[in-house]
């Protein structure tokens, strides 16, 4: 790709570094199997890209990814045609979200402990009605490649977990890795978010969520593969310490790495704070680290 200054890519207000149309470019090659608007929001979360209200700017996006297709710079999906709309019956509610009674007793008194994928359409939209009920942070959506999991525990339902596209970009992870430019551009897709965890608030039970997310670190890797076939190579999250120590990913396992700024992607003539987040990894594989690095033989799902 050549050179290219800000100056040559402005859209809709909104000027791109040569950086940002690469990894543009690098992330649509990565994630061939979405549809066109599904990559636009996937995009737009990731370079910040929304209206003052917060929403995704879905549309323009659209519109500067054709500008890069007709530039010679990606090729996007083939258009898949819209199906027609036709009236449907509203939807029977044939089992409540989840049993709320209190569930307070120790580990071992449970049923073994569980991770269900979620892939019934049914079941997705009643794990988002729980997290926006239950999520401190809410929830609205997830776009991109994502993966839903419910704990349980024989019949009881004890709170879900979500997998995401990584943080575009995070100081003390990038450094940890010891990332080039390049290796990041190619590989960021191989690193997962663990961008919601919730135990439901009835749900009372000691050492449950540490068990529950060392048993995401051994499955993590081929549930992905299964679903979206390609490997991910590191899981990470990020935790509030004004609200949680991170014990229980320290009782899984996982490292913690520091905190994150606080400071968003900058972007001409606005900045953005949040408060510091701790950083924690854990890596999938003794080779993980390493192959995260690399830049060569990079096999494209």
């Amino acid at each position: 790709m050549d050179v290219m200054t800000s100056s040559d890519w402005v859209h809709c207000g909104r000027e791109f570094s040569a950086q940002e149309v690469a990894e543009v470019c690098a992330t649509v090659a990565w994630l061939p199997g979405l549809a066109r608007r599904e990559l636009a929001a996937t995009l737009c979360e990731h370079l910040g890209w929304v209206t003052l209200t917060g929403t995704a700017k879905i549309d323009a996006c659209l519109e500067f990814l054709k500008r890069l297709q007709a530039a010679g710079l990606l090729v996007l999906p083939t258009p898949r045609p819209s199906p027609r709309r036709r009236s449907m019956p509203p939807r029977a509610v044939v089992e409540p979200l989840v049993e709320e009674s209190p569930v307070d007793c120790t580990l071992s008194a449970l049923a073994p402990v569980r991770l269900e994928v979620i892939r019934d359409t049914a079941l997705a939209t009643h794990w988002d009605d729980l997290m926006a009920r239950w999520h401190p942070l809410g929830f609205q959506g997830a776009f991109g490649y994502r993966l839903r999991y419910f704990i349980t525990a024989g019949e009881l339902r004890l709170g879900c977990v979500l997998l995401s596209g990584a943080a575009r970009a995070v100081a003390v992870r990038d450094a940890w890795i010891g990332w080039t430019a390049q290796a990041r551009r190619q590989n960021l897709p191989r690193v997962l978010n663990n961008s919601r965890f919730l135990i439901f608030p009835h749900v009372r039970v000691p050492h449950l969520a540490s068990q529950v997310l060392g048993q995401l670190a051994r499955r993590a890797r081929a549930d992905w593969l299964e679903h979206w076939g390609f490997e991910p190579l590191l899981l990470e999250s990020f935790v509030d310490p004004r609200h949680h120590a991170g014990t229980c990913y320290r009782a899984a396992g996982w490292q913690w790495l520091g905190e994150t700024s606080g400071r968003g992607l900058a972007r001409p003539g606005r900045s953005y704070h949040s408060t510091p987040r701790q950083v924690w990894v854990k890596p999938l594989g003794s080779d993980g680290r390493d192959r995260l690095c690399g830049v060569t033989g990079i096999s494209r799902p």
